[in-house]
């Protein structure tokens, strides 16, 4: 179940999303950030964290273990 605290850019007032691997924000989802629910809540991952870790993104493993 995704935690409904957690904002969805989607959503009215959530405009900026960060990135969690980084720090990096965004104004509003830019297509080609990664979104992963973990523990119920949304974890966003901008272009170059992506591409970093897309072995383990592909494999789902949780953010922690990379």
């Amino acid at each position: 179940m995704v935690d409904e605290q957690t904002p969805h850019p989607a959503q009215p007032g959530a405009e900026n999303v960060v990135c969690s691997r980084c720090g990096a924000v965004a104004e509003g989802t830019p297509p080609t950030w990664t979104c992963s629910v973990e523990s119920g809540r949304r974890h966003y991952f901008c272009d170059e964290c992506a591409r970093a870790n897309i072995r383990s993104i592909e494999g789902r493993l949780d953010s922690s273990w990379w």
